[in-house]
């Protein structure tokens, strides 16, 4: 699946990723010709009439040199989308997360990191807003070893980033909002971002080791931009296609509550920690233990620098390492009993 070279804000990137392809390229270890592997996180709530489309696009893509799994994340939705996502249960590429009830994009999101396999993690929407075939621009710059952490930009020149046709004031109003919002997020960390709330978040799965998150709705966003940066990862911004729906077709952003969220969020991710002991449910992905090897000469054994390792029954938020057999999951809240990732690859948490 590509796109032609009229299509959307960001095909002009799609040269260079053509480009880089035509070269031997490292892997992310270094290693050349190392085929990279590429998490996909889907959170779904109530998005049946679109979240079959975006599975099958996802699972139609064909990157040169990259395996791709999708871990879909159902909220228990009330419209039919879990019964649409249980039909992808034996595809050898999806792994299926079922919460016993929604709480959040956010909670959705860590939950999917937990299962997440790949050197690269990618979240994706269930709705139409993006597209699919505009990985390969978010992709590129990781590919190419310029950049950590990639945000798919939304702004378009002389065109504004939302636009309803049947209530044009709300669209001014949240085009405004988003100006403000992230005018106030660049004075507060210091960067020059255009559009760090954008769904398209890419980056390497190293840069979340050992980082806690919190947060359950659309704050998310604002953590998880917010700690990379603190943590030295400026993200590099690239253009994409962004066509945005209304509330009426089921954007799901509460015009008051969410931004007071949002306040929060900037002020409290400012000076929150950003590490965490291994074992607490809050990381999403546990640092490797460290192992200490026997002094040549020395009388005495050493004891071990790290002691802190997870037991196979890590909490629901709490990522085992690649190398680990999948372990039992346990929600945050504890509301649901364990349960372990199959052969079919589906969980419920």
């Amino acid at each position: 699946m590509g796109v032609d070279g009229s299509g959307g804000v960001g095909a002009q990137r799609l040269d260079r990723w053509r480009l880089v392809d035509q070269c031997a390229k490292p892997g992310l270890d270094g290693s050349q010709g190392a085929r990279i592997n590429l998490s996909v996180v889907l959170p779904v709530y109530n998005e049946a009439a679109t979240v079959g489309s975006i599975i099958d696009d996802v699972l139609a893509l064909d990157l040169p040199d990259i395996d791709i799994e999708l871990i879909i994340v159902e909220s228990n939705s009330s419209d039919g989308s879990r019964d649409v996502v249980a039909g992808y249960a034996d595809h050898p590429r999806v792994k299926l997360v079922y919460q016993d009830r929604p709480s959040g994009k956010g909670s959705a999101v860590r939950a999917g990191f937990c299962h997440a396999a790949g050197d690269i993690l990618l979240i994706q929407d269930a709705d139409l807003e993006y597209r699919v075939e505009e990985y390969p621009i978010v992709l590129a710059p990781l590919i190419a070893n310029e950049a950590n952490f990639v945000l798919g930009c939304r702004h378009s020149p002389g065109k504004a980033m939302r636009h309803f046709e049947a209530a044009r004031h709300m669209s001014w109003l949240m085009n405004g909002a988003h100006w403000a919002f992230t005018t106030m997020f660049n004075v507060v960390y210091r960067t020059k971002l255009r559009d760090p709330f954008t769904m398209y978040k890419v980056f390497r799965t190293s840069c979340i080791v050992g980082v806690p998150f919190t947060s359950n709705r659309f704050d998310f966003d604002w953590e998880l931009v917010a700690k990379l940066v603190r943590l030295g990862n400026i993200p590099l911004e690239v253009p994409i296609t962004y066509v945005s729906r209304d509330f009426d077709s089921g954007k799901k952003v509460r015009f008051f509550r969410d931004p007071l969220t949002w306040m929060v969020a900037l002020a409290k991710f400012r000076f929150t920690k950003l590490t965490a002991a291994d074992g607490d449910p809050t990381v999403a992905l546990p640092r490797m233990p460290v192992r200490s090897e026997p002094a040549p000469l020395a009388p005495v054994r050493l004891e071990p620098l790290h002691k802190g390792s997870p037991n196979g029954a890590a909490q629901s938020e709490t990522l085992p390492s690649p190398q680990a057999a999948n372990g039992s999951s346990q929600p945050e809240d504890g509301s649901a009993s364990a349960t372990s990732l199959g052969s079919a690859g589906h969980t419920t948490v």
